[in-house]
């Protein structure tokens, strides 16, 4: 069965935690937390993991449990230090390469549904992989870009970008302006009345597959980075 969409309760409780982002409000209303908006949000990604394995099944999980993020926040280094996170969210990342690679993520705020996609903290050899095959094959890379239904849905790729081209690589290559970037990844927000709305798992999924190829072009690159630095670590020995 497709997910009906969050209750109006879901809606008023994270709204209510934006203006009383406490333990003591949030031990209170724990109850509507639990069975309003956690398990909700949790039948809804077991409901996209799902759909994931015959549309993207890089991406499917096998404990779909473990893609749900937790609502506490480490308030241990940060300024900030409000105990709950203003959202729910989970992250899909790619089946055997969970570390520092790209994913699918959805989170569901007061304020819209957030959707996202892409590599958003490579680390310096995963970038450095993804900045030397759109170097070496730029047209294959625009042509990822140039997907009309993924500027419609997604908009442009979003990120930090460097004042110069990195080192390596000639300051007028045509792709210069993609390889000052460090970081590869699209991100939108949807209207909040979609919480709600039967049609809520629909939107996700159609945002998922157009981000499918950029997840997988950002994977597949850094996969075949660190099988090559394998072998010769191995060759090495």
């Amino acid at each position: 069965m497709a997910f009906p969409g969050f209750s109006p309760l879901a809606v008023d409780w994270l709204q209510g935690l934006v203006a009383n982002n406490n333990r003591e409000w949030f031990n209170a209303n724990k109850v509507t937390y639990e069975n309003e908006v956690k398990q909700p949000f949790l039948r809804l990604v077991e409901s996209l993991n799902h759909h994931l394995a015959s549309k993207l099944p890089e991406y499917y999980m096998d404990d779909p449990s473990r893609a749900p993020f937790r609502i506490y926040r480490d308030t241990r280094f940060s300024k900030n230090k409000t105990p709950y996170k203003n959202h729910i969210a989970a992250a899909f990342p790619r089946r055997g390469i969970q570390d520092k690679a790209a994913g699918l993520y959805v989170q569901i705020s007061a304020t819209g549904v957030g959707i996202a996609g892409g590599s958003y903290l490579p680390d310096p050899d995963s970038l450095r992989a993804i900045r030397h095959r759109i170097a070496d094959d730029f047209d294959a890379f625009q042509k990822l870009m140039a997907n009309k239904r993924l500027k419609k849905l997604m908009g442009e790729m979003q990120g930090d970008v460097l004042t110069r081209v990195p080192k390596g690589f000639l300051p007028d290559h045509p792709a210069a302006d993609w390889l000052r970037r460090k970081q590869f990844y699209c991100c939108t927000e949807l209207d909040p009345t979609l919480i709600t709305s039967p049609k809520l798992e629909k939107e996700v999924l159609a945002h998922f597959e157009v981000l499918g190829p950029i997840c997988l072009y950002i994977d597949n690159t850094i996969l075949d980075a660190r099988k090559a630095g394998a072998r010769r670590t191995q060759f090495l020995r």
